[in-house]
């Protein structure tokens, strides 16, 4: 293997570590040897600038203290990330203003081009043009990887993808730059103020899909100060008037469904600037979990594992929707007994009335709240493992199912309880008493399992770690050897759809039933502040850097959200025609009341 370093000193003087690729201990010599030499050799088939890809990627092994090299640093010359550019269909911006898809041979005419600067690609597009280059190492007539018999391969097949599901793989992923990450937390996080989040600069060092889901909070967050400001004095001066919701109601209506069209039209304005609106869709390749018998694929003509849809369907309608109803009629009995200790509380203070009694009214509230976030994360498991088993070829179809199962069951769990109170009690007392201690539990225990828990277990992790490295005697550069060892035992970063969820949820507690509760405005604003700053520490301190992953809009949770706006006019609407005050305008005809409310719907 050591042969493979020399071309460091004539191509790459200056070695970049972008990203780090860590291989199971005691992987044999000719796998490594194998696959770095597929790393860095030349192109043998490729396209108008074949003969320009001298160096491929650039690749080095980062020396432990045992002595063992299972760690490597993978870069790449200036000229190959330009050209991986090219591949990926990253769009930049020209000299004229313009958006256009980067080329090679029109180089010159993108703004701030310059042969010396190597500041036009930002870090996070060099490793996802890095990431893209990896995972696009195909086998050519290998039919196993060397040293593994048991790891088949096939022409075309993803080399990594087969060294991951294989265990040969551990992990790969992409380098923090300390300098920027530390100007980015100090803008970001480092000091509380009131004004934007700088989503250009987390977009240059995280990529589109984060930058979006932040802008996104922040662009919610400021949405919901109009509902937040309308209910303090709504809450203040109707406490006690359950009934007097009407106007607050017709707002909560048109409010959820104006801010969910203005963020399309924000959403677009991003994605435009960021050069991801224009990019043309990556062809997508079979998830790595994803397995079956050789076949022909149809579209492309390339051998690959090909699963009968069939199979799949009858996975998804005779167990997976099964499994789903069974976990709803569970969550719709657990609620059955959170009304009866409802009902329990509310006797016990009946029959007491002392401080004590009134404090227990909300023990129940609380107590189903705690249990509905047990309920969830243990569904989450269940979901996952289902939908995995489902063996959908793409990612987008196995997100899509996911999202699907977990959205069903997270609806069910946490709004079931108030549609019965409201729909079937009519008691808008016990309404806006369980909305209140839902909306503050839930959030209260989000931010401790998502943030701060993570956070004090990383930064005990982090003091051990020093501690270890600093005792240590190496030739290696000390910091980048701290620095790769402290990273890859950080946890990994899952993707932004709990983020989502969290919010999706906030968004139906305020907008379902607010009318009743004007706070919950206010408290989810309070909640989203500190959420900006949490995620944002989570962000730089607790996870991995995740590889930027180039989108145009928040994807599948924009119709999550209309959805549920949806749901939002039509559970206001109701609310509004059960008031006293419409009721009384229809006193002799119920059927026109009902035909008024559908009218409006």
């Amino acid at each position: 293997v050591g042969e493979s370093w020399s071309f460091l000193d004539t191509v790459e003087s200056n070695f970049r570590p972008l990203v780090v690729i860590e291989l199971a201990k005691g992987t044999k010599e000719e796998t490594i040897e194998w696959f770095t030499k597929r790393i860095v050799d030349k192109k043998a088939n490729g396209g108008e600038y074949s003969m320009i890809f001298c160096a491929q990627l650039l690749i080095k092994p980062l020396a432990m203290e045992n002595g063992v090299e299972n760690i490597y640093l993978v870069g790449a010359s200036h000229l190959r990330l330009l050209l991986g550019a090219e591949t990926v269909g990253l769009v930049k911006e020209c000299s004229d203003n313009s958006m256009r898809t980067f080329t090679y041979s029109s180089r010159k005419t993108f703004k701030d081009f310059a042969d010396d600067n190597h500041n036009f690609l930002t870090m996070a597009e060099c490793q996802y043009i890095i990431k893209h280059e990896l995972e696009n190492l195909r086998a050519k007539n290998e039919k196993m990887i060397p040293g593994y018999p048991q790891a088949k391969l096939y022409p075309g097949k993803s080399i990594v993808r087969r060294l991951l599901t294989s265990g040969i793989l551990v992990q790969m992923f992409p380098l923090h730059d300390r300098e920027e990450l530390k100007k980015l937390r100090h803008s970001w996080y480092g000091r509380v103020k009131v004004g934007y989040q700088p989503l250009d600069d987390i977009r240059c060092y995280f990529g589109e899909t984060i930058a979006l889901y932040f802008g996104f909070l922040e662009y919610f967050t400021f949405a919901l100060i109009p509902m937040a400001v309308i209910g303090i004095p709504y809450y203040v001066f109707a406490w006690e008037d359950y009934d007097k919701y009407v106007m607050f109601a017709t707002f909560n209506l048109l409010w959820s469904t104006v801010i969910l069209e203005v963020w399309k039209r924000m959403c677009a304005i991003l994605t435009y600037r960021w050069g991801t609106l224009l990019m043309k869709r990556q062809f997508e390749e079979p998830r790595p979990g994803f397995h079956g018998v050789l076949g022909i694929n149809p579209v492309t003509g390339r051998e690959e594992p090909v699963y009968s849809s069939l199979k799949r369907q009858l996975r998804i309608y005779l167990v997976s929707l099964p499994f789903v109803c069974l976990c709803l009629y569970f969550s719709l009995y657990v609620m059955m007994i959170y009304f009866d200790l409802e009902q329990w509380a509310l006797d016990y203070h009946e029959e007491n009335e002392s401080n004590f009694s009134s404090l227990m009214l909300y023990v129940p509230s609380i107590i189903y709240a705690v249990v509905i976030e047990i309920m969830n994360r243990i569904y989450r498991y269940a979901a996952e493992f289902l939908t995995s088993w489902e063996n959908h070829r793409l990612e987008s179809s196995y997100q899509n199912h996911l999202i699907l199962k977990v959205l069903v069951f997270n609806f069910l769990n946490c709004f079931a309880s108030l549609f019965y109170i409201a729909f079937v009690l009519f008691d808008m007392k016990l309404l806006r008493q369980s909305l209140a201690t839902l909306l503050i539990s839930s959030q209260i225990l989000n931010q401790f399992a998502e943030s701060l828990l993570p956070y004090w277990l990383q930064k005990r992790y982090k003091r051990r770690m020093k501690k270890r490295m600093c005792s240590q005697k190496t030739d290696t550069d000390l910091s980048i050897a701290e620095q790769v060892n402290m990273e890859k035992e950080m946890g990994t970063y899952l993707g932004t759809f709990d983020d989502y969820l969290e919010l999706f949820l906030q968004f139906g507690y305020v907008s379902l039933f607010s009318c009743v509760y004007p706070l919950a405005a206010v408290f989810a604003v309070l909640n989203n502040i500190t959420e900006i700053y949490s995620d944002a520490l989570k962000m730089c301190r607790v996870y991995k850097r995740p590889f930027a992953e180039p989108t145009a809009n928040i994807g599948v949770w924009q119709l999550a959200f209309e959805t549920m706006s949806v749901i939002s006019v039509v559970t206001n609407c109701i609310l509004i025609g059960m008031s006293p005050q419409v009721d009384a305008l229809f006193p002799d005809s119920k059927m026109d009341l009902v035909l008024t409310v559908a009218l409006v719907e």
